[in-house]
């Protein structure tokens, strides 16, 4: 594990942005007290909205309970495949949301990027975003040489996008095809539906989401689970056997309520006999890979070299 202390001044910049954000949030309503999504949903409240690229495609690809919608980013020279599942708490976001960031990727690590825009509770709730998922990466293994020519693959995502690329591992492996993605990146994953105690122990800092609003993103998507069921393996990757499972990446900031679920997720995948790193970013929040710092800019410069070297 290494926590990255980037000096005084790097430091001091993020605690000031830190204390920026939680000003300009205090007065706008948390997820929890919205009582529409699709107002949730169809804003970003005080941050702007994503913008588009000429440079992604949306299409579909097949799945069990219909077609799988997934945007894809192709650089000009495409040496393999990072397979992306989006945050937003299975509640909110779209493969459309990252944009500028996917397409940055795709150009620095020559990485095609296949994003999955997968369904949203709470009118599909779990298993619903897995099984799209899922689907979405079986359909990429058989079809990778024919649509990239390469069967190199990589996989990843952020906050909850990072649980479903767990979850995408353990389901892969039930067949024998979880060793097609060579790694695994995973940004301030959430792995334990019932939350660890960072994330209850957090309270409301205003700083992009705190444990009312982990609570509330739980209950879209598992509603009327007891705290044990919520403990399930296959609910919860956190508890789940994680051995003969790729390389992985694990990062996650200070600050950040999941701080727990990344290092507890990092300590069981080593135990498991699994390559792994684990980065913790100092005073960093959660999401903090979006915002313009420098810690968020020197994570992305080491997130594209891990997966290019991978």
């Amino acid at each position: 594990m290494s926590i990255v202390t980037t000096g005084q001044d790097v430091a001091e910049e993020t605690i000031a942005f830190n204390q920026r954000l939680a000003e300009t949030l205090a007065p706008v309503p948390g997820v929890y007290q919205v009582e529409d999504i699709a107002q949730l949903r169809a804003g970003f409240g005080v941050f702007p909205p994503p913008k588009v690229l000429d440079e992604g495609a949306d299409r579909v690809v097949p799945g069990r309970d219909g077609d799988v919608s997934v945007r894809v980013f192709k650089p000009a020279d495409i040496r393999g495949v990072y397979l992306h599942m989006h945050p937003g708490g299975r509640v909110l976001g779209s493969a459309r949301n990252q944009d500028v960031r996917l397409w940055a990727m795709a150009v620095d690590t020559s990485l095609a990027v296949v994003s999955v825009d997968y369904r949203l509770a709470p009118e599909n709730p779990h298993p619903a975003a897995v099984h799209d998922c899922l689907d979405a990466a079986k359909w990429l293994i058989s079809a990778s040489e024919a649509e990239f020519g390469t069967s190199r693959l990589l996989l990843g995502g952020e906050s909850a996008g990072a649980e479903l690329a767990v979850q995408v591992l353990l389901g892969l492996r039930e067949s024998g095809q979880h060793r097609a993605f060579s790694a695994a990146h995973l940004s301030y994953g959430v792995y334990d539906m019932a939350l660890t105690p960072s994330a209850r122990a957090f309270g409301e800092q205003n700083l992009v989401t705190g444990t009312l609003s982990e609570q509330w993103f739980r209950a879209q998507s598992y509603p009327g689970l007891s705290e044990a069921e919520l403990h399930s393996p296959d609910i919860s990757p956190l508890y789940a056997d994680l051995h003969d499972l790729p390389a992985a990446r694990f990062v996650v900031g200070t600050r950040d309520p999941l701080l727990d679920d990344s290092l507890f997720m990092a300590a069981r995948w080593r135990a498991a006999g699994n390559p792994c790193e684990l980065e913790v970013v100092a005073e960093a929040v959660h999401g903090f890979t979006a915002f313009p710092l420098t810690v968020a800019t020197r994570e992305l410069a080491a997130q594209h070299a891990y997966l290019a070297a991978h």
